[in-house]
């Protein structure tokens, strides 16, 4: 499937705020929305236009997929199973988007970002249940379990990794082996344990017009 292989952020300046698509250097004065709050762009004035209610919905879905790492036409497919699933249609679009297998790597703090949880995933570094996967959308369900492979451990990466797992925070809704990092995903999670700064209502709205 297609990614967008460009700057991410520019994407992060385009939101107007920090979508943290970067890992670390989302947390330092490196970060572009530090050093040029303004959106991209050579005829950009600095100033931000008054969007419409239109324009509103559009950005806080593009604010949705691109904080998850999600193209269009995966998205409208999020978009749909949830509208059939039972319950209010935005949570269950954002219940299904964290149990991705690459944002609950990311959540049990063995990549420093969804983009690189997505690439560990695609090299197979990755086990559910016992097996190896390298499907990033995959959607996980409560008992499944999630580790690096017994081979991919004794990589320098891992070992970086599992060194900054004390100082990294993992939801009530996973638990982690730090010793073994392997992960279960113990519950689905709530509404509380998701990124806050989007509004799905926006996202249901800008859909059903």
């Amino acid at each position: 499937m297609a990614r967008y292989h460009g700057p991410v952020c520019r994407q992060c300046r385009r939101a107007g705020e920090k979508l943290f698509l970067k890992g670390e250097r989302c947390y330092t004065p490196k970060c572009a929305i530090e050093r040029r709050n303004f959106p991209p762009g050579q005829t950009a004035s600095g100033r931000r236009r008054k969007l419409s209610e239109r324009g509103v919905q559009l950005r806080e879905k593009q604010k949705v997929r691109q904080t998850y790492g999600v193209l269009e036409r995966q998205f409208r497919r999020y978009f749909a199973e949830a509208t059939r699933r039972p319950g209010m249609t935005g949570l269950q679009l954002l219940e299904q988007l964290e149990l991705r297998l690459d944002s609950v790597v990311y959540r049990l703090g063995l990549a420093d970002s969804r983009k690189q949880a997505r690439q560990i995933v695609n090299h197979g570094h990755i086990e559910v249940n016992g097996r190896k996967t390298d499907i990033p959308s995959m959607v996980l369900k409560p008992g499944m379990v999630v580790a690096v492979r017994p081979n991919s451990r004794t990589k320098e990466y891992f070992k970086i990794q599992a060194e900054k797992l004390p100082e990294k925070s993992i939801p009530a809704w996973l638990s982690l082996d730090a010793a073994t990092l392997t992960g279960r995903v113990l519950s689905k999670p709530s509404r509380a344990e998701m990124p806050q700064n989007l509004n799905e209502q926006a996202v249901v709205e800008y859909y059903s017009r």
